[in-house]
């Protein structure tokens, strides 16, 4: 195991949970590549994310794929289609409002070749078709496929945890 908490600088809203730097070294060195992935594309990403919390979809449009495959199992709604993906997020933006926070827990991140991954909790507090602000937390899972060099998303599955189990992202699996 690799001891990265000295090293890894959090950065925006997102932070490494406790559990990410024991578990997600990667084997041979690749840890610089891993960087290379992370920061750059979870700062977008994150970006993006806030922006369609407060109704704007353009910025993760910009993040996603048009290339099939493209799949979304989304916590509200799930598309098989790169089209059909753009239409839920415009969808979905239309519906969410008034992000007052949040914030990204990464548990788990690989990157190798052309494709990576992250496993993590969202949580945010919004508002969902005017109704009054209430926080949230999803555990999601995205794949990314690096295109023309740059990162893309290519899958999304969200869901809330299931009501009894630690939200902490260190917690025991067993």
């Amino acid at each position: 195991m690799l001891g990265m908490a000295s090293s890894f600088r959090p950065r925006r809203a997102w932070a490494p949970s406790p559990a990410f730097a024991s578990r997600t070294a990667p084997p041979g060195g690749g840890r610089e590549r891993l960087d290379d992935f992370l920061t750059p594309t979870l700062d977008r990403q994150l970006e993006a994310e806030k922006a369609l919390i407060n109704g704007d979809p353009t910025p993760r449009l910009a993040m996603w794929s048009t290339q099939d495959p493209v799949t979304v199992f989304g916590a509200e709604k799930s598309v098989i289609g790169s089209e059909e993906a753009r239409e839920v997020f415009r969808w979905l933006a239309t519906r969410f409002s008034n992000c007052t926070d949040y914030r990204f827990e990464l548990v788990a991140a690989r990157a190798s070749g052309d494709l990576a991954y992250t496993l993590g909790y969202e949580h945010f507090s919004f508002s969902m078709d005017g109704g009054p602000v209430a926080p949230i937390t999803l555990r999601v899972t995205h794949v990314y496929r690096r295109e023309d060099g740059e990162w893309k998303i290519v899958h999304r599955h969200a869901d809330v945890p299931p009501t009894g189990q630690p939200l902490r992202a260190d917690a025991s699996t067993e």
